[in-house]
Order: C-alpha cells, then sequence, then structure tokens
C-alpha cells in the first residue's frame, strides 16, 4: 500500500520542481533605464549661398523667359567654378498689389522665381559668385551660410551615438551597484540627434559681410564659421542580475 502511493507522490513533486523552474526560466528579468548623453563638434566644410531671380512682367511668357535667362547666364558662370548646384524654387504666379487709395487690389504683372542654392568647400569660391551677383539687377543674393557635410558629419554622428550609449551604462552600473547588482545585457536602446547650422540672410556682398561682422563670422576679409554642434542622447534599458 505504502509502494503504491510513494510513486504518485514523487511524480507530484517532479512535476513541481518542473513548475518551478519554468517560472524562473521564462519569468521577466530585472531590468534598469537610463539616459546617456554626447555633445561633440564639427568643422563646418562647406559654405554655401542661395542666388535667387525675381522677374515682374505684364506678359506671363515674357516674365519666364527672361528669368530663364538669366538663370542661364548664372550657369555658364558656375560651370568655370568648382561648386555644386541644385535648383530649390521655381515659379511663376500672378503679383497684386492693395491700392488704399481706390481700395481695390491691383494687378503688378506676373513675377518669376528661380532659386540656385550653391555650395563650395573654399569659401573664396562663394565669395567670386557674390562679387560676380551682388547688385545685378533682378538677381538677389540670399542664406549666406556654412554648413558640415554629410560626409564630413556621419562618422563623428557614429562616434558619438557609440559614447552616449557608454554614457548610459556607466549610469546603470553606477545605479545597480547602489543597489547591491550587476548590470547584465543590453536590451533595448533608442535614440534623439539634433544639430546646429548657422544661416545668415543677406541682401547683397556688402551687406552680407556687414551682417557676418557683426556675429563675429567674418574677419580678415575672408567668412569665417563656427563648428557644427552636435548633441545626441539615448534612452537604454539594461538587464540587472
Amino acid at each position: 500500500m505504502k509502494n503504491k502511493l510513494i510513486a504518485p507522490s514523487l511524480m507530484c513533486v517532479c512535476v513541481c520542481l518542473l513548475g518551478i523552474f519554468a517560472v524562473n526560466r521564462f519569468s521577466k528579468p530585472q531590468i534598469i533605464t537610463t539616459n546617456g548623453e554626447c555633445l561633440t563638434s564639427v568643422p563646418k566644410d562647406r559654405t554655401a549661398v542661395t542666388v535667387r531671380i525675381s522677374v515682374l512682367d505684364k506678359s506671363p511668357a515674357k516674365s519666364m523667359k527672361l528669368a530663364s535667362a538669366k538663370a542661364a547666364e548664372i550657369n555658364d558662370f558656375l560651370k568655370t567654378l568648382d561648386v555644386k548646384v541644385q535648383t530649390s524654387e521655381f515659379n511663376s504666379y500672378e503679383k497684386t498689389e492693395w491700392n488704399h487709395e481706390t481700395q481695390k487690389s491691383e494687378f503688378l504683372g506676373i513675377e518669376t522665381n528661380i532659386a540656385l542654392d550653391v555650395s563650395a568647400d573654399k569659401i573664396e569660391t562663394i565669395e567670386n559668385v557674390l562679387d560676380k551677383f551682388a547688385g545685378v539687377n533682378d538677381i538677389y543674393i540670399t542664406n549666406l551660410r556654412m554648413f558640415t557635410s554629410a560626409e564630413a558629419m556621419k562618422p563623428a554622428m557614429e562616434s558619438c551615438l557609440g559614447g552616449a550609449v557608454e554614457n548610459a551604462h556607466e549610469r546603470a552600473t553606477a545605479l545597480a551597484t547602489g543597489a547591491g547588482k550587476r548590470v547584465g545585457k543590453l536590451l533595448a536602446v533608442s535614440y534623439g540627434q539634433s544639430d546646429s547650422h548657422d544661416v545668415i540672410s543677406t541682401a547683397n556682398f556688402r551687406v552680407a559681410k556687414a551682417a557676418l561682422a557683426d556675429t563675429g563670422n567674418y574677419t580678415a576679409g575672408v567668412i569665417a564659421g563656427k563648428d557644427t554642434d552636435i548633441s545626441v542622447s539615448v534612452s537604454a534599458t539594461f538587464e540587472i542580475k
């Protein structure tokens, strides 16, 4: 009789042990989530400017023809320089103005706008563009700026991202140690990034120099730019044991 009871009892104990093992095996791990940051800077390696053409004429066809001719003239000159050119705007629309005396909107003509973004790796090249077109009728120089190219930005951003994760791990380790535990593997991570690009709006080369001088970005006859600041932040979740 006793032998018959022993077998079921052993079976029950084994099942219980297996259940406890399974709960411990598949239970959620204890975790800790910390933030990490990294700040760095990269020199600006390109200078850019927007060359804008704006032509107003009563005739739609003439307005577009004149603007296109000026754009072709500008492009012919830019082909002699080591620059990258991209058309950022091309539109033609009816321009009106409110007459306060007649209390009516008056038709002024058809305005055609073409904007070319021009960038170069040498500041002197952009200065040549400014000298060439500053003060020319129907041509306006805007958004004189320096920036860091994507090619230069990528390795710095990736390095800073690794530094931010390391910073988060150091914080997690400090917190876990204080609780008498240790940090295990990285379970999840998310990140955000930002960078600064200064843009100075200008009407012509003379105004450009004055604006840059006011901000300390124009010295000794050349345009100088501050480094691009890069900020990376992460939120990392680690297992703790």
